[in-house]
This record gives structure tokens, C-alpha cells and sequence, in this order.
């Protein structure tokens, strides 16, 4: 199907939706349409979550009919908001439920252990992010756990299998984690639960080899079996892997340790790729990153004026200042451009409200490299701006008013 800009109801409780561009195109299409036809639910607005949205308890009423569901005795549930009734389902179908631990601050995942004699009313409550924090306990990486089904949420998945996240690759690094340590194989299934309208047609250009498939999407009125055949990740893709989130991951570096002494590739993104090549060697995803080539850098020489070295000065610091950011800017959109482009620093300061940020990096050769790489970036329609920060008295490597 080819890009269009809007939506085509099928029928009442349907619908299906043309999109192209970039993940993030797709994303936004989806959560604009959930709240402008009030399909989404609370909390609201759904933007930049995995969608909560009404009928999400029916959809997930399709789960216990499945057959891999009532072989399974171990199941991991993602518990975001649509899936709490999965999350209920399993906890009274008496199977184990293991929950992810947010943002896998202290653990890969707990295991929900309702209190003895818990009626329906019990274990709803431990269905929730309450009951995830009152009646659970961890698992470690020594457990030897295996885990005979995944449910993970989405913003967006195809009947191929194909899935979009809120682009913060949890669900994704989760499931590598647990091929990882040994929970999951090839053929573990993954189910997803979401509203009809979020069944599109995913780009296959847009996948990469850690994005997580799914073989079964449940909606308020359909099951889909979609016989993926695109292989899941077979474990983690260390490349992939920036350092700082290596540092917000505990389990992450003890995998990562294993694996070393195991004798395997565990080079984080920055060590792969240090900086490499010219912008022209890192075309980015449509949408998401723009680059026009030979393009002038609008408001360079201001910029350069007020960020970079003067006359008389001490030399640059190993800092770039970034401006013109848009006003409803996340910083995950820049560090995303970053990425694709190959120069993540090794620290951003962000000052969204002054639609600048700071890039700081390792030293003055890296940081001239990244200038170099990043003229003529654009987020969304605002073309950025981009030159070596001049070091401040109160604030090295800062941008001035800033």
C-alpha cells in the first residue's frame, strides 16, 4: 500500500490504516488517531505509551482460547495498561506470571506471587502496577527459568507479525535478554494485544535485526495467527548497545560479563563505530532524520557566532552545541538522529525550553566529526543548527544565554 495521509473505516469496530515514512511517522499516526476518535482510554494522552484503549479487556479475553496458552505454565507478560487483563488471566488460570521489572532498573523480571487463597477481587489487584510492586519477588539471572510464552504491548503491528514500540527498545532488549540467559528459544510465541485500527501495513525497509516479531495479535474482535517467519533476535546485539544505557542496566553489564568470559563480540555502539565517515556513509530513516545533500546549514553563522570560538579565546571545547531544536522536541528524537548517524556523544545535556542541547564528547577531533556529520540535520521540519560550543567562564563547553 502506498503513504497516504489518512484512514479508512472498514466497518464499526475496524480499521485499517495506510501509512508509510519512518517508525515515528507511524507512531504518531496511530496515537493522533486514537485520540482524535476516541479509541484510546486512560492514562491519556496516549503519546509517546503503549496505547491503553477501550476494549483492550475484550481483546485480551481471546487469550485462554489459544492453544499456546493453555499448554504454557510460564508466562511473561509486559503490564502495560492494555495487557493488565492478560496479566489477571494468567494469575487466575493458575500459571506463573513473570512481569518485566521497569526499565530493568534492578532486575530483568519479578515473578507475581498472589497471597494464598486469593479471590478474583486479589488477584485483579495483583494484576496492576500495584500488585506488581506489593506481591512480587525477583528472579535472577541463575533461576533457569523458562518462560513458554511472551506477551509484549505495541504501538503499531502488521498481520506479517511486524511490530512498532514506542521506540524506546525495551520490549525488544527484554526478549534478547532472555535468549540470553536461556529463557526463550526460537520458537517461544509472542502475542500482542491492541486495538484493531493499530493492524497497519509496516514497511518490511523499516525492520531491523533486533526488532521483535509476533505471532499472534489480539483485538477486540480478532485473532490473528500471523506465521511470522522472520527470526526473533537471537540474543543481544551488543553494537547496538550505548554505553549509558549499559550503565542504567545492571543486568545488562552482568550479561554482558558473561558473555565476555564466554569468549564473544560484546563491543557496545560507541566501540563498533567510532565516529566514522562522512554523513553521506549514514543515510537515515525517511521521517525521522533529513540530510539534504550539499545543503547549507540555516543560521549557521549565528550560531557559530554566538556558540563557537572568538578572537582572543581559549581554543574549542570537545562540546557542540545544537539549536533550533522544535518546541515539541524529546530528547530521544535527537539522541535517535544521533545514533543513525553514528555520533552519539558520550554525554547530552539537554535544554529543551532554550530548543538547544550540548554534546559533549571525548575530545576536540570527535566533537569537529560530529559537526561535520550533523549540517543540514533536520527534526521533523526544523533544519537544526549545529557548531562547536566556545568555552564560557561559568559554564565550559556551554551555549551562551544558556
Amino acid at each position: 500500500m502506498c503513504a497516504v495521509e489518512s484512514f479508512y473505516l472498514i466497518n464499526e469496530s475496524q480499521v485499517f490504516v495506510a501509512v508509510g515514512g519512518s517508525k515515528q511517522d507511524i507512531r504518531e499516526r496511530i496515537w493522533d488517531y486514537m485520540e482524535s476518535e476516541n479509541v484510546a482510554d486512560f492514562p491519556r494522552p496516549v503519546h509517546h505509551r503503549i496505547p491503553n484503549f477501550k476494549g483492550a479487556s475484550r481483546a485480551a479475553e481471546h487469550f485462554p482460547r489459544l492453544q499456546v496458552f493453555r499448554t504454557a505454565r510460564t508466562i511473561k507478560v509486559n503490564p502495560d495498561a492494555p495487557q493488565k487483563n492478560a496479566c489477571f488471566l494468567v494469575l487466575d488460570s493458575k500459571k506463573t506470571l513473570l512481569v518485566p521489572t521497569p526499565r530493568l532498573r534492578t532486575g530483568l523480571f519479578n515473578r507475581i506471587t498472589p497471597p494464598p487463597g486469593a479471590n478474583k477481587e486479589m488477584l485483579r489487584k495483583c494484576a496492576t502496577s500495584q500488585g506488581v510492586r506489593d506481591f512480587s519477588v525477583p528472579v535472577g539471572l541463575d533461576s533457569r527459568v523458562l518462560v513458554d510464552l511472551v506477551v509484549v504491548g505495541s504501538v503499531a503491528v502488521s498481520e506479517k507479525g511486524w511490530r512498532i514500540g514506542k521506540g524506546e527498545g525495551y520490549a525488544d532488549l527484554e526478549y534478547a535478554m532472555m535468549v540470553s540467559m536461556g529463557a526463550v528459544h526460537k520458537g517461544t510465541p509472542v502475542v500482542t494485544i491492541v486495538h484493531d485500527c493499530q493492524v497497519v501495513d509496516i514497511p518490511e525497509a523499516l525492520l531491523e535485526d533486533h526488532d521483535l516479531t509476533v505471532d499472534y495479535i489480539l483485538t477486540p474482535t480478532r485473532v490473528i495467527s500471523t506465521g511470522c517467519k522472520r527470526p526473533k533476535p537471537a540474543g543481544i546485539t551488543w553494537s547496538k548497545i550505548s554505553p549509558e544505557m549499559l550503565g542504567k542496566i545492571p543486568v545488562l553489564r552482568s550479561l554482558r560479563d558473561r558473555e565476555k568470559r564466554a569468549g564473544m563480540d560484546v563491543a557496545l555502539q560507541a566501540e563498533h563505530q567510532p565516529f566514522l565517515g562522512s554523513a553521506s556513509q549514514h543515510p537515515a530513516l525517511p521521517g525521522t532524520v533529513r540530510r539534504p545533500h550539499n545543503a547549507p546549514r540555516p543560521g549557521a553563522d549565528s550560531l557559530e557566532a554566538a556558540c563557537g570560538p572568538r578572537e582572543g579565546e581559549d581554543a574549542p571545547t570537545a562540546t557542540v552545541c545544537v539549536g533550533n531544536l522544535p518546541h515539541d522536541a524529546r530528547v530521544r528524537d535527537l539522541k535517535r538522529a544521533l545514533r543513525e548517524l553514528r555520533v552519539a556523544p558520550l554525554q547530552l545535556s539537554w535544554r529543551g525550553p532554550q530548543h538547544r542541547a550540548l554534546l559533549h564528547y571525548r575530545d576536540l577531533a570527535a566533537a569537529q566529526q560530529a559537526v561535520s556529520c550533523l549540517q543540514g540535520l533536520h527534526l521533523g521540519d526544523s533544519a537544526l543548527t549545529v557548531a562547536l560550543a566556545r568555552p564560557h567562564n561559568k559554564s565550559p563547553g556551554g551555549c551562551p544565554g544558556s
